[in-house]
């Protein structure tokens, strides 16, 4: 029997769409839907239950495998709040498992672990120690899911803990700080550095942990990096976006996008940003030696982006309104990112002091 958390939307409803497809056929016996309202998914068994609340043990009875999806990735989400609640839902995922003797759970977080770097090698192999920066953002949520499941396996030696790392992610309905970066008007780059890209759509990450619970498939010291095979270069990025680049020096760019940051006028924080600029590209080995394939490549995962972000525009790592977009030209970008940049901080300090 499996069980998959945040069922009833994103990843985890693709999830349950495949593994209910083959129920029965003696590859899963039995699909347990969980969320905290019932979806609409025929074939699964719904189990509506907050993954906060410590009530979740009671929807885990017969569980042989838990795939855990119900985190909270948004930009928009205030950091301190977004982080509380995932580290909850991942801690009462864990011990709710251990205490009703589930066998495995299967945990998502991301190769932003890795750390993005300018000397990254591409790609890096999968078992490359994790980068020890880990900060207020996304990359610091997952590196403290990451260290609970290090502590889950010790503290629960009958418990098989897997994670699995997406590349960025990509598909309907996402929005991240790498969508909004491909929805301004020019690509951010650092001077003298070549970018390289990889993704994963949601539909192979969904294929992925199918592969992975169907197949029992663990990877060295429980975690499986998963994503496109290989990488883009950022000329053939700007070809298929038809978006040029705009380059600054690293320390403009990561000091600026750090003082927005801390002012909340960006909420993507410079730690963020690094790996707009500076590779993260995992040789996903382990999954690809156990037969699994991803359905897109790199090129036709960015061409999806474009696509989901299509309409929508951003800069320095904010959405922008109607109102607020008066530059589109493409030759106007970088000034458009200073000037809207500088402005907003100027405005928002103003008011603070008028306060």
């Amino acid at each position: 029997m499996i069980a998959v958390t945040g069922a009833a939307s994103g990843v985890g409803r693709s999830l349950v769409e495949r593994l209910t497809s083959v129920a029965g056929s003696g590859r899963v016996a039995q699909v347990v839907a969980i969320d905290g309202e019932h979806g609409d998914i025929d074939g699964a068994t719904w189990r509506v239950s907050d993954v906060r609340d410590p009530g979740l043990a009671a929807s885990l009875f017969g569980v042989d495998v838990l795939v855990h999806t119900d985190d909270d990735r948004s930009l928009e989400t205030p950091a301190k709040q977004r982080r509380a609640a995932n580290m909850r839902a991942a801690q009462t995922v864990l011990t709710a498992a251990a205490a009703e003797r589930v066998p495995r759970v299967v945990l998502v977080t991301s190769t932003m672990v890795y750390g993005a770097a300018p000397d990254n090698p591409v790609p890096m192999p999968e078992n490359t120690p994790l980068s020890p920066g880990t900060g207020a953002g996304l990359i610091g949520d997952f590196a403290e899911v990451e260290e609970l499941a290090c502590r889950a396996r010790r503290a629960h030696p009958g418990l098989s803990v897997t994670v699995v790392r997406p590349a960025p992610l990509v598909g309907p309905g996402l929005d991240t700080a790498l969508t909004r970066h491909f929805a301004a008007p020019r690509l951010l780059s650092v001077k003298g550095r070549e970018q390289a890209w990889q993704f994963c759509h949601v539909d192979d990450l969904a294929s992925a942990l199918e592969f992975v619970v169907v197949n029992a498939v663990d990877g060295k010291e429980g975690a499986l990096a998963v994503g496109c095979d290989g990488s883009l270069a950022q000329a053939e990025v700007e070809e298929i976006t038809g978006l040029r680049r705009f380059e600054v020096p690293a320390n403009l760019a990561l000091g600026a996008t750090q003082r927005l940051h801390r002012v909340g006028i960006t909420p993507a924080s410079a730690g963020e940003l690094k790996f707009l600029v500076y590779p993260c590209v995992v040789d996903c080995r382990t999954l690809r030696d156990a037969g699994w394939r991803p359905r897109y490549d790199n090129a036709e995962a960015l061409r999806a982006l474009l696509d989901a972000r299509s309409g929508k525009h951003a800069l320095v790592g904010r959405n922008l309104g109607r109102k607020e977009v008066t530059i589109t030209a493409a030759s106007a970008a970088g000034a458009a990112v200073a000037a809207i940049g500088t402005a907003a901080a100027v405005h928002h300090l103003r008011k603070r002091r008028k306060g």
